[in-house]
């Protein structure tokens, strides 16, 4: 039986980051910029861990303390670092981590590699959204190579099309936000408050959600570990998530069957309920 290829870690940080305004790669969540976050995440599920860069972003110093892999072919988009890395080193498989994923999880990493498929040209996950192809936090065989250097090539540039052409092995995330990608200045400042409060001591809590919050939670309850100390910033850090519409102005919130305050103090084992307007009413 031949054995899989052995996987390597890359964190594409070769964008452009133009909606950001800034750069992504250097933006600090948790008191350490998101590129150094991805980079120690990757490191405890691979042995070598790589970050992609433009040749002009080589000496910067949010990179350059780092293994570099440099654009070595034509084209722009993440799909030139894919395929730079798999030209690197055409022995072995790649995890590719996109640097704008802050709230990926270890466990979402653990699943993509316990269910890794080496005979496939990738192992992506499923949209959440669409169901399409999640190309940028997926594992990319050495098989790939050769498709995806006839793909830029034709001046195909999408790594989604790539594998909706091409297949892959599509799994169903576990953790349904750890692919959430922040790209403006906004979402940034929701994904930092949410983030903030992960450094206190996390607690279990129950929430339902009904009508529209729950149509855009995709589910009608979970349990959740999370430090938020408050209805209100719980519902900030979910609202980050899920992108919920409603405000906080337009629901009231109960805590354990009892209408509650926005302020008062949550405890482990709470059940919160957000309660939006009523139709009609």
């Amino acid at each position: 039986m031949i054995s899989a290829p052995a996987v390597y870690g890359l964190i594409l940080a070769g964008g452009k980051s133009s909606r950001m305004h800034r750069d992504k790669a250097a933006l600090v969540y948790q008191g350490r910029s998101q590129l150094d976050r991805a980079f120690e995440l990757a490191a405890r599920h691979v042995d070598k861990v790589f970050v992609s860069v433009r040749a002009n972003q080589a000496a910067e110093s949010t990179r350059a303390d780092k293994p570099l892999i440099i654009d070595s072919v034509e084209g722009e988009g993440p799909i030139v670092g894919i395929r730079s890395a798999l030209a690197a080193a055409p022995d072995v498989a790649w995890l590719v981590i996109a640097c704008d994923l802050p709230f990926l999880s270890a466990a979402a990493l653990e699943q993509l590699l316990a269910e890794r498929d080496p005979g496939a040209f990738a192992t992506a996950y499923r949209s959440t959204f669409d169901g399409l192809p999640e190309p940028l936090c997926t594992i990319w065989e050495p098989s790939a190579a050769a498709a995806l250097t006839a793909f830029l090539a034709a001046g195909g540039h999408c790594p989604r099309k790539f594998l909706i052409r091409h297949g892959a092995r599509l799994l169903r995330a576990r953790d349904r936000h750890a692919l959430d990608n922040i790209n403006t200045p906004e979402e940034y400042a929701r994904a930092h408050d949410a983030l903030a409060g992960t450094l206190a001591n996390p607690m279990q809590l129950t929430i339902q959600y009904f009508a529209l919050m729950r149509e855009q939670a995709g589910r009608s309850e979970e349990t959740l570990e999370t430090a938020a100390a408050t209805p209100a910033d719980l519902f900030t850090e979910l609202t980050a998530r899920y992108g919920f519409t409603l405000s906080r102005e337009q629901l009231k919130v109960a805590v354990n069957s009892e209408f509650a305050d926005w302020s008062r103090k949550l405890a482990s084992g709470d059940s919160v309920v957000f309660i939006p307007p009523v139709a009609g009413g």
